[in-house]
């Protein structure tokens, strides 16, 4: 089994976090689940095994071309046979670029994403298919991703302010108001959580829980604090906070947690 994340190129650095590939060959079905992590992601699956996850307490196989809206709370999946998923993961801003339909709507969602962008993305997928170097299928994903932005020009003022916004909320030093940061962008903030939810999925208020889940679980993962220490540095009131969201986001406790997966959450 390996995962590996690659650098997309200087044009599409403001909307792709990375692209991944994701590979393995297990005989029998392993399990998983994915975590909150801000981000939308678009995967075209390579290989012949099943990819399954679970909808409605139920699992589904996954299509071939896959959207993963915002996940705001743990999603169990099943994987079994030979996998080769090549994925790139959004910008928390970056999907309205190119999709037509709201965001939110993808929200705790899988869907078929051949459904959504028809023909193109079937020719992807095909090229994706027949093309064996890693190098010439970043290339070809590439060029598609570029080409949806090209369409999506007229989006562009209202992305590039929910970026920079977002922008700052990553920072460990933001602790501004809705109501402040609308101000300082000269907008209201009913018009900036509409925006948040239309071009993102995600409230600004779980944007900013989300950012404090993941950077729990890397001080988690590190294993050189007390629970006390990664809460205050993570910026929750208390320990007991920090336990509520992180068994929101993870469906188990911080001491319970083994930050062991098949696929790696990147804050």
């Amino acid at each position: 089994m390996t995962y590996r994340e690659i650098t997309p190129g200087e044009l599409l650095k403001p909307y792709v976090k990375c692209y991944f590939i994701f590979e393995s060959d297990a005989s029998v079905e392993l399990d998983d689940t994915v975590f909150p992590a801000g981000n939308m992601e678009m995967i075209f699956n390579l290989g012949e095994g099943v990819w399954r996850t679970e909808v409605n307490g139920a699992f589904e196989n996954t299509p071939p071309v896959e959207l993963w809206g915002q996940i705001t709370q743990p999603t169990p999946v099943k994987s079994v046979g030979k996998q080769v998923m090549l994925g790139a993961k959004f910008l928390p801003h970056a999907p309205a670029f190119f999709l037509d339909e709201e965001v939110s709507l993808f929200t705790d969602k899988v869907v078929d994403l051949r459904d959504l962008m028809g023909a193109a993305v079937k020719e992807l997928h095909a090229r994706l298919w027949e093309t064996p170097s890693l190098a010439k299928r970043i290339e070809l994903l590439e060029g598609f991703l570029v080409h949806c932005i090209s369409q999506k020009r007229k989006k562009a003022e209202k992305l590039r302010m929910i970026g920079e916004i977002m922008k700052d909320m990553r920072s460990n030093s933001f602790a501004d108001t809705i109501e402040r940061t609308a101000n300082r962008y000269n907008v209201t903030p009913r018009y900036l959580q509409k925006l948040f939810v239309q071009y993102t999925g995600m409230t600004p208020k779980l944007y900013n829980k989300i950012n404090r889940f993941q950077l729990s679980l890397q001080l988690i993962s590190k294993n050189e604090s007390s629970f006390t220490s990664i809460a205050y540095d993570c910026g929750y009131a208390d320990q007991s906070h920090f336990i509520r969201d992180f068994k929101s986001f993870t469906g188990t406790t911080p001491s319970a947690y083994s930050p062991v997966s098949l696929i790696p959450a990147t804050p």
